[in-house]
């Protein structure tokens, strides 16, 4: 290289992106929690991966704080400083935990990131308090910032859409594998919008409108967020079927056993080939070869070329919007990251 030409410097990781936008979000977030009841603010410090029971420090496994970096990254791509969208990025963690914490007890789910869920911990009615209290501290944090009423609208909306996902994940949970009644792929991805997909939208479009966005570019970063949740969703389908325990932290063929209408599943029992998938399914004991016929009648493929088209839709999002170069980058390695896994 030239010596007198400038240094060309690699964009950040996505992992250096969420360890950056964790540590923009982490003081606003510790302050939050701490005003809540010091019991409650307990259970939700465990639920962070912050203390024990009992509130004996730990660094135990967190989440990736992916809605927290949206959240930033929203602000950044609006010209803002990542601070502006803080508000946002502690308001969707809140939300989230709060979803979580209330998760587990509706699924029967006794652990969360290789430890006891809060409500195994705690009990299910201290579980269920925290989440509530969660809930409201991320409304209160959210109507407290600047252009707080209208960013609260915005959160109330996905709000909605949560739960209409989670009641449509439970009751598909009661739907047969077999006949006019079963789930199609179509009803799963519009559930998966709506359960995973409308926080991550929120995240972003939150953080652009507290950084002073249009709102054409708060509308489109809704749209992709939401398309990047659907696109995670099908790929964490994938690997709760195919992947590692050693990296998922879930048995083989988990879901599976538990009789989950993930999407391979549901893409695969409208094959022809697969006839006897619904006894298999429906015993829950033959997982093995149930993970090899739902493969062969194409369901693995299927859910990553679903995936592939909802990843490239939200990239195509990204591309199209006026947001500064920097920030556009970083979403993009944001979403490689998050649904490149099997991609």
């Amino acid at each position: 290289m030239n010596a007198l030409s400038p240094a060309v410097q690699a964009p950040p990781s996505a992992l250096d992106v969420l360890g950056r936008c964790r540590e923009l979000a982490r003081p606003a977030l510790t302050e939050a929690v701490g005003r809540l009841h010091p019991w409650v603010a307990e259970m939700a410090g465990y639920s962070f991966g912050w203390c024990e029971v009992g509130g004996a420090p730990v660094a135990a496994p967190g989440g990736k704080g992916v809605r927290q970096a949206l959240a930033v990254l929203g602000a950044e791509a609006a010209g803002a400083d990542g601070r502006a969208g803080v508000p946002a990025a502690v308001a969707v963690e809140l939300v989230h935990a709060f979803s979580l914490l209330h998760d587990d007890i509706m699924d029967g789910d006794a652990t969360r990131r290789r430890r006891p869920a809060v409500w195994k911990a705690y009990g299910t009615g201290p579980a269920v308090l925290a989440g509530d209290a969660l809930f409201a501290l991320a409304v209160e944090t959210l109507a407290a910032a600047p252009g707080g009423p209208g960013a609260v609208r915005l959160l109330s909306t996905a709000l909605a859409d949560l739960v209409r996902g989670q009641a449509d994940d439970l009751l598909f949970a009661a739907r047969p594998f077999g006949g006019p009644e079963r789930v199609t792929p179509e009803e799963y991805r519009a559930m998966a919008e709506h359960k995973t997909g409308a926080l991550l939208g929120c995240a972003a479009a939150l953080g652009a409108a507290l950084g002073g966005a249009p709102e054409p570019v708060v509308t489109a970063l809704d749209r992709a967020g939401r398309h990047l949740g659907v696109a995670f969703q099908l790929v964490d389908d994938v690997l709760g079927i195919w992947g590692d325990p050693a990296v998922t932290g879930k048995p083989v063929g988990g879901d599976l056993r538990e009789r989950k209408k993930t999407y391979p599943v549901l893409a695969a029992l409208g094959s022809p080939g697969a006839r006897r998938l619904p006894a298999l399914l429906d015993s829950g004991a033959h997982t093995q070869e149930a993970a090899a016929l739902i493969e062969e009648a194409g369901g693995r493929a299927a859910a990553l070329a679903e995936a592939r088209a909802h990843t490239a839709a939200a990239r195509t999002l990204f591309a199209d919007l006026p947001v500064a170069a920097g920030a556009a980058g970083e979403l993009r390695a944001l979403l490689d990251f998050l649904v490149g896994r099997e991609l």
